[in-house]
């Protein structure tokens, strides 16, 4: 239970990304009331030069099922 997958630009430091990691975590474990032991957190980087093709059209304009989502 969860499972987080958060897509990015490449640049952060493995510190910036283990916060990062972390404060979801936190989050996660608080407002979906679950244990910390079970939510995982991937990160991916993915360059800009492919960022419409690999997550903007399929991630979130192919997406119906997302809610509470802005996008850009």
């Amino acid at each position: 239970m969860p499972h987080i997958i958060v897509k990015l630009y490449p640049g952060r430091t493995e510190e910036q990304k283990k916060q990062l990691a972390e404060a979801i975590t936190r989050s996660v474990v608080e407002i979906a009331v679950c244990r910390e032991k079970s939510v995982s957190v991937a990160i991916e980087e993915i360059a800009e030069s492919k960022w419409a093709e690999t997550v903007y059209k399929p991630d979130i304009l192919g997406n119906k099922a997302i809610t509470g989502f802005k996008t850009p």
